[in-house]
């Protein structure tokens, strides 16, 4: 097994692979190395060449890693790559991707566009995608804007797919069985790839599909039987109003996903097209957020704070007493997330002196989630409470549809200098809907509209709408980028290369969106029932764009064939845009407002200036390799999460200035039947410049002057400032030909961060490992595996929803939306591999 989960520096390549371009599959599995070491072919640098050779940081996992691993997408990436974190939250929401500790600012962030570029071969990506059959995965750490069409402010991750095999017909089919501790279910895995040549060397269809359903294992023990009707808070000492007005909802961050991917290659000879057909369909029944579990203001069994101080992750019960793997949610939590994706890849070699790269995608998505929305509603103290049955839900619909268009040309003359020239177009776009309803609040409001308090005289002086619709909201926006690339590399010696790139870009985003009260007696006359509808008057607009320049310098210096230094000075972008919240009505009209204030419309760009310095090292004829790298990033005006002043909707906000810097290493020892590699990463990414306000929407109660704000040397969140992991693996061979593999593995790393310096009532998050074992026995047709994740059953705590302020009550009802993203338990099975 080929292990590659350490750092190699990767770019440019040297002159002799200057002919091999990317996607030709050839060049890409062409890794065997005849000295017996652990060689990748990667592309990251638009050309195919060893691993060992290209000096810009780049980490590359190979698909039998992967496999061994069972590293199904990229959170599970994020344990094994230097300079990554990918948050654990859950199948309900996607991956937010955080690099050398540069992201979108974590679960309060709206920002659709991350820090980091994901491509699948040529094809942006813009959701998460699972890791089906495919050949390796590369990351490249740094900007890389002047070499790819998204511009990339952190980095680029890479899946690259195996390719259509023109000239053999094969056949591969996975399981996996296994147990979730904790969980009622059982979890299984089934993916198979058929590939056929349909015209021998000119025709090939290759199609792979994939079901995973994981059982979950986060309860809700506190469900209303019936909205309206059961009361959420009954008398816990009646275990018969508890049996008559709640249920237990069990596991229910569980996933269903299925994928399919197609792939119709054709080659003749100049012109290699290839379309693909990409269709993926997750859906889950709840968040994987344990209820307030452990913080200084969680609530005792009786309701009432833990004094500051006395209560720690490991000893405090979470509101209305929930334990480990539970939550306090009043309702299901359901989400479904829909990707249909078509796209074209078009080679096209230009006779001897350049080959022209065409990547064509179109994408769209059906997104749609049911919230809680009775802790908003409480937080937000309309009296709403006063309902003995108050529960409710808030539901969303959205359609992204996105088309790109990324052209490049990649020479291929040979000589001192090659080059890549290209351009970019990228057009979004998405509708969102969202509505809140509490039923059986108008029946109850219409019987106590008089004495009973402001709130249900207001309400019901006139009709009432019976379906309970509370509040609805809609977000129009659309975003246009498009930009120009180029970089060249000169050769100036055999062993001294310099590049220089440089990129344009320019984007314009765009928002449509309002907001309205239908239980208002103004929101009635605007929406009677049984319409939903918005008036002309309460819709708002806006907009913002920018345009700008980026720039790389690169220098490698190979002392030897085994020693290769390299520095890299390169900046980066992040396009801004608007946040996908309906526009505030200025002023403010009375009573609920779940909307944008002007300053929170919309956010602007973001950049970074990376410095970076770089060793790799091979010893003993490649059997120890390693690699070192120190950097600094500058980044300005950065895009962090935020909240707004109305409503506490997530968006995201610009601060001023911060810096990230950080030593990556790592080790790779390859002595035959025994492999051991490992990494580390040190970060420190700080503010440096002050950010007021930077942390907003703060429970009402707890919305003290200043807390909101953060200043100039605070911590960023997401990113831990050590991690690393170790791999090892031991192989024995058996006398009948076949092999018996060893595997284990540990991640660890500290503590982080869950807001900017921990301003705004932020909690340290405790640094934690994880352990992967697999006993694997292989024949060349087949293999089958024993396998745990998480060996010891390590509960962590991943991220921070909400804030501890919220652990409290409204007029004596519990609020329940603060808690806790926690990892998977252990899980322990078997899978069995058939090849064909």
């Amino acid at each position: 097994m080929r292990l590659l989960s350490a750092t190699f520096l990767a770019g440019v390549m040297t002159a002799s692979a200057q002919a091999q371009t990317e996607p030709q599959q050839a060049a890409e599995t062409a890794a065997d190395d005849p000295q017996g070491g652990n060689e990748i072919i990667v592309t990251g640098s638009r050309r195919a060449v060893s691993l060992q050779d290209v000096p810009i940081n780049i980490s590359a996992v190979d698909g039998e890693l992967l496999q061994a691993n069972r590293l199904d997408d990229v959170g599970d990436l994020g344990l094994y790559t230097p300079g990554l974190t990918v948050p654990e939250t859950g199948p309900r929401t996607a991956n937010s991707i955080v690099m050398r500790g540069i992201t979108s600012g974590g679960p309060a962030g709206t920002n659709r566009s991350t820090a980091v570029g994901v491509y699948l071969g040529d094809i942006p990506l813009y959701v998460d995608f699972k890791f089906l059959d495919i050949n390796r995965v590369e990351t490249l750490l740094g900007p890389q804007g002047t070499l790819y069409g998204l511009g990339t402010l952190a980095g680029a991750i890479r899946y690259i797919p195996n390719r259509p095999n023109f000239s053999q017909a094969q056949l591969e089919a996975h399981t996996r069985v296994y147990d979730v501790a904790h969980s009622d279910g059982v979890g299984t895995v089934f993916d198979a790839t058929i590939n056929l040549p349909i015209i021998r060397d000119k025709v090939a269809l290759r199609v792979t599909g994939g079901n995973y359903i994981d059982p979950g294992f986060m309860d809700s023990p506190f469900l209303v039987q019936q909205l309206g009707v059961s009361l959420p808070q009954p008398n816990f000492n009646d275990p018969a109003a508890v049996a008559a007005n709640l249920r237990r909802g069990k596991d229910l961050n569980d996933e269903q996903t299925y994928a399919v991917r197609a792939q119709l290659a054709f080659d003749f000879g100049w012109l290699r097209p290839t379309f693909s057909y990409i269709r993926q369909d997750t859906k889950t029944h709840g968040t994987q957020v344990n209820g307030g579990f452990g913080a200084r203001y969680t609530l005792n069994e009786n309701g009432v704070p833990f004094p500051d101080g006395q209560c720690v992750f490991a000893n405090c019960r979470g509101v209305l007493g929930t334990g480990k793997y539970e939550n306090g949610g009043r309702v299901e939590q359901p989400a479904r997330r829909k990707l249909d994706l078509f796209a074209a890849e078009v080679e096209v070699d230009l006779g001897d002196i350049a080959q022209l790269v065409s990547a064509t995608a179109y994408s769209k998505q059906k997104l749609h989630s049911q919230g809680d929305i009775a802790d908003l509603l409480l937080d937000l103290d309309y009296d709403y409470e006063l309902f003995p049955a108050f529960a409710g839900t808030t539901t969303s619909d959205s359609d992204p549809k996105q088309f790109n268009q990324e052209l490049r040309l990649t020479s291929t003359h040979g000589g001192p200098i090659n080059w890549n020239l290209g351009g970019f177009y990228n057009h979004y776009k998405s509708y969102t809907f969202s509505a809140e309803r509490i039923p059986g609040f108008p029946e109850f409001g219409r019987a106590n509209s008089t004495g009973r308090g402001s709130l249900y005289g207001t309400l019901y002086q006139g009709l009432v709408r019976p379906d309970g619709l509370e509040y609805i909201s809609f977000t129009d926006t659309y975003t246009k980028e498009y930009a120009g690339f180029a970089e060249a590399t000169w050769h100036i010696t055999s062993k001294l290369q310099v590049t220089g790139g440089i990129r344009y870009y320019k984007y314009k985003s765009y928002i449509s969106g309002a907001t309205d009260t239908p239980l208002l007696a103004g929101g009635r006359r605007r929406t009677p029932y049984p319409l939903i509808q918005f008036d002309p008057s309460r819709i708002r607009t806006g907009s913002t764009n920018d345009d700008g320049f980026v720039y790389k310098a690169n220098a490698s210096y190979a002392f030897s064939p085994d020693l290769l230094v390299y520095g890299t000075y390169s900046t980066g972008y992040r396009i801004g845009g608007v946040n996908r919240v309906a526009p505030c009505i200025i002023p403010l009209p009375a009573g609920q407002n779940v909307c944008a204030l002007p300053n929170e419309l919309a956010y602007g760009p973001d950049k970074t200036s990376n410095y970076e310095l770089g060793v790799r090292f091979s010893l003993f004829n490649r059997m120890l390799q390693g690699t070192v790298d120190v950097y600094n990033i500058d980044w300005t005006n950065l895009q962090l999460g935020s909240q707004t002043a109305n409503g506490a909707v997530g968006i995201t906000a610009n601060a001023g200035g911060a810096r990230s810097r950080g030593v990556e290493g790592s080790l790779s020892l390859n002595l035959g039947r025994f492999n051991l590699s490992g990494n580390y990463t040190y970060l420190d990414a700080k503010l440096t410049q002050d950010a007021p306000g930077l942390i907003g929407g703060i429970s009402n109660n707890f919305n003290i002057a200043g807390a909101g704000d953060a200043f100039d040397g605070d911590r960023l969140p997401g990113s831990s400032r050590h991690a690393g992991s170790v791999t090892a693996t031991y192989t024995v061979p058996l006398p009948s030909g076949d092999d018996l593999n060893f595997v284990w593995s540990t991640a660890a790393r500290s503590n982080t961060y869950s807001t900017t310096g921990l301003r705004g009532y932020g909690e340290v998050i405790p640094g934690y490992s994880t352990s992967r074992t697999a006993v694997t026995y292989k024949t060349k047709a087949w293999e089958a595996s024993l396998f745990a994740n998480n060996v010891f059953d390590k509960y962590a705590v991943s991220s921070v929803s909400n804030d501890y302020t919220l652990a409290r009550a409204n007029d004596g009802v519990l609020i329940r939306s603060y808690g806790f993203g926690v990892i998977q338990p252990r899980s322990i099975g078997v899978e069995m591999r058939f090849h064909y």
